[in-house]
């Protein structure tokens, strides 16, 4: 979270969403709750506002809202760039890494080979001050199959068979590999998972996480996502998931493949480790951006955001499991002023109408619809000349969307530009509900409890604050939404 700064460069840096201090990110790294903070590492290039350089940037917060920016964490060297992996706390001694009786941390991630070698394996740091410090272990590789596209490695320690368990990827070959450690140096090939849905693209940031399954005490289910590099409903990239069952040896998936965010903008996410039991959840969050366009997005001083974290559950609808995420419950802790209006009926006459809610750059809103005859009914978003984001229902599709063909100043890509449709049915009493954030440069929609969301980056001029609800082709009844700005 950063305030705004007075730089006019600067006045899409999100107010909730963290960024960089300066230049660019991606990937969410690490994540990892130790010494009673939330750490987030994140892929960085510390030197300048494209790809590059990459190397593990640190943050830390109490809230999941306000993060403290660290020294860099884990630096790229004259042979090795890197790439993306995961962190845990060794609390059982098992690598042998400790000092002084505490607990180290232990990094587990992508060691890609400088241009124009072509190889990446898997290398390990640790850390014995809480995370601000690391040193390279002296045995690198941990794991190396002499592969050029073998990386993004999660590692977790899995209670029943004993062991820490590693998902990684063979991404040319969209496969997920498990690898098996009784010390976190030494691995040991488990099983293959895929391909399997999504394959159009490489495969890249595999999360094997166990999700509790809502109303049902004590019950879990095992989801395995993976990211594609392209084929996303979007056009570009995005995230994929499967749920089933892992054994400790094998993944083996009982519901077929579905995209997690239907929008343009989620990307790479990762579910923080040793978060407490008192807290029971799990959280995650992803990189906003994709990778078609993301080095072509407007902001000069800084470029790339994270998603809000995010609770995980799976629900259970009888025909299938659906794995659901809805904003970490912190961020009610951010909502100041609150405004109510409806109900209010709109297009009664016929024509297509468009009334005012007020304005705000940084909101939460939760929105309740009654359909009627209209063909679409919504809202505009951060409104002002010949600007607007449209978020709204299609009833041909029976789907929610997100349009941003004007909403600012953007990548010239079809991708950006073209609307995002995520199939949503009206609820049982009719009515069509969806919760939303916006933020100074991105808007997450949340429905159908969690199972659909959309996510989009947005760059609107700062003028351009006006809320208003349409219809058009009909009527609809804005029934009710409430509305909260948003502060840090």
């Amino acid at each position: 979270m950063t305030s705004i700064p007075s730089t006019s460069e600067d006045f899409w840096r999100p107010a909730l969403h963290f960024t960089a201090e300066r230049f660019w990110i991606n990937d969410p790294n690490g994540l990892v709750f130790a010494c009673g903070q939330w750490h987030l590492f994140f892929q960085h290039n510390p030197q300048g506002n494209t790809w590059g350089h990459m190397s593990w940037g640190h943050a830390v917060s109490r809230d999941l809202l306000h993060w403290r920016h660290l020294p860099l964490a884990i630096a790229e060297d004259p042979t090795h760039m890197a790439f993306s992996g995961s962190v845990v706390i060794d609390d059982k001694g098992t690598s042998g890494l400790g000092d002084g009786g505490q607990a180290p941390l232990v990094a587990i991630y992508t060691a890609c080979a400088q241009p124009p070698a072509r190889h990446q394996a898997q290398h390990l740091a640790f850390s014995n001050d809480g995370g601000t410090r690391w040193t390279k272990y002296a045995g690198n590789p941990v794991l190396d199959i002499g592969a050029e596209n073998f990386r993004d490695p999660k590692v977790f320690w899995h209670g029943p068979s004993g062991r820490w368990v590693m998902a990684v990827v063979l991404a040319h070959g969209r496969i997920v590999s498990f690898y098996a450690s009784a010390d976190l140096k030494h691995w040991s090939h488990l099983s293959d998972f895929g391909p399997e849905g999504g394959v159009q693209g490489i495969w890249e940031c595999p999360d094997l996480i166990s999700v509790p399954v809502k109303d049902h005490a004590g019950r879990r289910a095992w989801v395995l996502k993976v990211d594609v590099f392209e084929g996303h409903p979007s056009g570009g990239s995005g995230a994929q998931v499967f749920i089933g069952d892992f054994d400790g040896q094998s993944f083996q998936s009982t519901q077929p493949a579905r995209w997690i965010d239907h929008g343009s903008d989620f990307y790479a996410a990762i579910s923080w480790a040793h978060v407490p039991a008192e807290d029971g959840r799990s959280v995650w969050l992803g990189w906003m951006n994709n990778h078609r366009y993301a080095a072509a997005t407007p902001t000069l001083s800084w470029c790339g955001a994270m998603s809000i974290p995010r609770v995980l559950h799976v629900r259970d609808d009888g025909a299938a499991l659906l794995l659901c995420q809805e904003p970490v419950s912190e961020l009610q802790a951010a909502r100041r002023e609150q405004r109510r209006c409806g109900p209010l009926g709109l297009g009664a006459g016929g024509a297509d109408e468009v009334v005012g809610l007020g304005a705000g750059d940084v909101l939460d809103l939760d929105i309740v619809w009654r359909p009627g005859t209209a063909r679409e009914f919504g809202l505009l978003l951060r409104c002002g000349g010949e600007q607007a984001t449209r978020v709204g229902w299609d009833a041909e599709r029976r789907a929610l969307f997100v349009d941003r063909r004007q909403s600012g100043p953007g990548p010239d890509d079809p991708v950006f530009r073209s609307p995002q449709y995520a199939p949503l049915a009206p609820q049982a009493d009719g009515s069509v509900r969806w919760r939303l954030l916006l933020d100074r440069c991105s808007v997450e929609v949340f429905a159908d409890g969690g199972a659909v969301v959309l996510t989009n980056l947005i760059f609107p001029s700062p003028g351009s604050r006006e809320l208003k609800a349409f219809v058009s082709g009909g009527a609809a009844e804005l029934v009710t939404m409430e509305c909260w700005t948003l502060e840090a």
